[in-house]
């Protein structure tokens, strides 16, 4: 099995995330080969939660060129991560 912190990339910050953080959602970049059960299992071992479901969103690669080299950007993956009520939140801005 990958290491937990090889399948959760990043956390994603945006506006819309941040409100969704007040409904226990949390949002992270994982890895484009990773299933469910997998962010799952390095949600619940990386943060000490218990996660109640997980739903993913796969991303293609954007169309680039600079002067005559083109190519794709690379492709992502997203994860949207809901916890149990009685679990803990997470914090991503500490001091």
């Amino acid at each position: 099995m990958k290491d937990p912190r090889d399948i959760i990339k990043r956390p994603v910050i945006t506006e819309r995330s941040t409100d969704l953080m007040t409904e226990k959602k949390y949002t992270f970049e994982v890895d484009v080969k990773a299933n469910k059960t997998q962010v799952k299992d390095a949600i619940e071992k990386i943060f000490d939660v218990k996660v109640e479901k997980v739903n993913v969103m796969n991303y293609k690669g954007k169309f680039k060129r600079v002067g005559r080299y083109s190519g794709l950007t690379n492709r992502r993956r997203k994860a949207v991560v809901t916890l149990t009520q009685d679990s803990k939140e997470i914090e991503f801005f500490e001091a």
